[in-house]
């Protein structure tokens, strides 16, 4: 796999049927590794080990309603009230960030409201904070620590 822009991180693996499996902290089982199930991975691990996000308030790729279509987030993090803080999307490293990457996360944003959003390949990075009233977004630096509310 492809060495990412991330903190090094401990991952736990299981080989079975001559395919890789990783273990996912929030779903509680091993996912079978793919090159985009490495960025997510990295991403749980950065929110919860780096930005001290408690697991329960992190959820990994579930099924949302966008205009009424069946689509699918890559992470969440949540606020403890139960609103959304953060958005995220993940591509495989070698796929480029474009700008179809942010009008998709754009359009899941528009269900689903999170404060923050982020899209990565592992690779590179982007973070925006939303203003609703404005219907804008504004790139930071970095995301907001948990520890930050």
């Amino acid at each position: 796999m492809h060495q990412l822009q991330f903190s090094p991180f401990r991952f736990r693996f299981k080989n079975s049927e001559n395919k890789v499996a990783i273990f996912d902290e929030i779903r509680k089982k091993f996912i079978q590794l793919t090159p985009e199930e490495w960025v997510r991975q990295h991403v749980v691990h950065h929110f919860i080990y780096e930005k001290k996000y408690p697991k329960s308030l992190i959820n990994v790729e579930k099924q949302i309603q966008v205009n009424g279509q069946t689509k699918r987030y890559d992470v969440v993090v949540y606020h403890p009230d139960g609103r959304l803080r953060i958005l995220v999307e993940c591509k495989a490293p070698e796929v480029a960030i474009s700008q179809a990457t942010f009008d998709q996360i754009a359009r899941y944003n528009t269900a689903l409201r999170a404060d923050f959003l982020m899209v990565t390949n592992g690779l590179n990075h982007y973070f925006c904070q939303m203003d609703f009233e404005q219907e804008q977004y504004r790139f930071l630096t970095e995301l907001p620590s948990h520890h930050s509310l």
